[in-house]
């Protein structure tokens, strides 16, 4: 996939660039039938920078290939959130995981977490905790607009906890290929905390792709 990438932009160091934690070894499958590609995304640049390069792999893939690419973008409202929120780390436990599957972006037109979905969750919050998951369904309804151009199979995730393992819950629940991060460095602090054995390839982007 990297080569493709490679090829496709002009260059010829992307893979020693992007490449955070190895393919782990695993059992020889002679056909790909599905691909499935984890996000980290926090609307930050970074972010949307490693959205934007797993769409166009994800794009050059299906080209390529005649597996089905799902891309799936994941936002954790952290533990310092829930620190600052006790009563939003108390819900939490009670609801792991928000998320919204659609088959065609550009056929859908309902928010990630549609309003009355979200009353519904915070009426149960005091006011103050309500703003972390308003910002919760910013990020990524912003991530979901983003894919509009993909026109492929797009997922999104809103999970609770600590960023790191919840990103490994994720990969290990879809079956993820490859994990895509807003880093441009092993020496990230975020990539000893995923660890050594981690499920799937880890992605960073590259120094060479402006933000």
């Amino acid at each position: 996939m990297l080569v493709r990438l490679q090829s496709a932009i002009g260059r010829d160091d992307l893979i020693e660039q992007m490449v955070l934690l190895p393919e782990p070894k695993k059992p020889f499958a002679p056909e790909i039938e599905a691909v499935n590609f984890i996000v980290a995304y926090d609307a930050s640049p970074n972010s949307h920078t490693a959205l934007d390069l797993a769409f166009c792999i994800a794009h050059q893939t299906c080209l390529a290939t005649n597996a089905h690419v799902r891309v799936q973008a994941v936002y954790v409202v952290d533990n310092n959130h829930q620190n600052q929120y006790p009563n939003l780390s108390s819900f939490a436990k009670s609801l792991p995981i928000l998320e919204c599957a659609v088959s065609a972006v550009s056929e859908s037109a309902i928010p990630v977490l549609p309003q009355s979905k979200l009353r519904g969750i915070t009426q149960c919050l005091p006011e103050k905790c309500i703003v972390p998951l308003q910002e919760a369904d910013r990020i990524i309804w912003q991530a979901r607009s983003l894919a509009e151009e993909w026109q492929g199979s797009f997922k999104s995730h809103l999970r609770f906890g600590s960023i790191a393992q919840e990103l490994k819950k994720v990969v290990e629940l879809e079956a993820a290929d490859i994990l895509f991060l807003g880093c441009k460095s092993v020496n990230h602090p975020m990539i000893p905390r995923l660890g050594s054995n981690f499920p799937c390839a880890v992605l960073g982007i590259p120094n060479c792709i402006d933000q």
